[in-house]
């Protein structure tokens, strides 16, 4: 499980998001509609599942059923606190150390979708086997900003543009912005995509080998490893965009809010603050 220091401040931002809920149904007809389970027990399974990967049945228990879980995570969903509580994150990031957007990373990764799904398709890197692609965009120190869920099968050149225009969310931009891409989108097509933006290109070029430390790309290497740590987006069995997205939602808030917190162990250390990053 995720520890408390991270798991108290992504509950105190999402219960800010949550409606006001009577505890009981007034509508009951006969007037004995059981308790609603409390937010705060049902927030923490889908954490669990995020960072396991194991199934609802498998994280239920006593306190929370695995019907409770998904019928509340698709509540959660429809209301758009997963969007909002990414969306929150990023702004207060942005305010107490500020997003690096003059040097923007983008690059895709392929993981497994063994269950299908509206965002798979047949992986050329896992013997045509079903998986997903996931496009992602990061600032200049990796964190990320967005992506797009598409099949496996899918170019990163098309998706180029759906990526960009995540860029549209993110408020005020820079004057000037470096797009770093991989040899994927070494083409005219994606050229000509980023100057009618009015956005510079450092895209690597086809044939020839250099390590991704070179450029700015590693940046959006490092957060897809982060991402893949969280074992439902390494292996997604989510058969619906909504839900991954979600997903995809919740694990980026951590890593955002992580961030400064372990920044913060070195730079405003007391003497009880060890004396490295754990």
């Amino acid at each position: 499980m995720l520890p408390s220091w991270l798991t108290e401040p992504l509950w105190d931002r999402f219960a800010a998001l949550l409606p006001q809920r009577p505890q009981f149904d007034a509508a009951h007809p006969l007037g004995c509609h059981p308790r609603r389970i409390s937010d705060r027990i049902v927030f923490d399974k889908p954490l669990q599942v995020l960072r396991f990967g194991c199934s609802y049945e498998a994280i239920a228990d006593s306190s929370c059923s695995a019907s409770t879980i998904r019928n509340r995570r698709d509540e959660w969903i429809q209301l758009g606190l997963f969007t909002r509580l990414k969306q929150s994150a990023l702004d207060a990031y942005d305010r107490i150390v500020g997003l690096v957007l003059e040097q923007i990373a983008i690059d895709g990764a392929v993981t497994k979708a063994p269950g299908g799904g509206e965002a798979a398709g047949r992986s050329p890197v896992d013997r045509g086997k079903q998986g997903m692609k996931r496009p992602g965009m990061t600032d200049g120190y990796g964190i990320p900003l967005g992506r797009v869920l598409a099949g496996a099968n899918r170019h990163d050149s098309p998706l180029l543009a759906p990526t960009l225009d995540l860029l549209a969310e993110l408020g005020p931009l820079p004057d000037e912005i470096t797009v770093h891409l991989d040899a994927g989108c070494d083409s005219a097509r994606s050229r000509t995509l980023l100057d009618e933006r009015g956005l510079r290109g450092r895209i690597a070029h086809k044939g020839t080998k250099a390590p991704a430390q070179a450029t700015q790309r590693w940046h959006v290497e490092r957060a897809h490893a982060r991402q893949n740590a969280f074992h439902r987006l390494a292996r997604c069995y989510e058969r619906r965009i909504s839900v991954i997205e979600a997903f995809f939602d919740l694990a980026d808030t951590t890593i955002t809010v992580r961030s400064p917190i372990r920044y913060a162990w070195t730079t405003h250390r007391r003497d009880t603050r060890p004396r490295r990053r754990t």
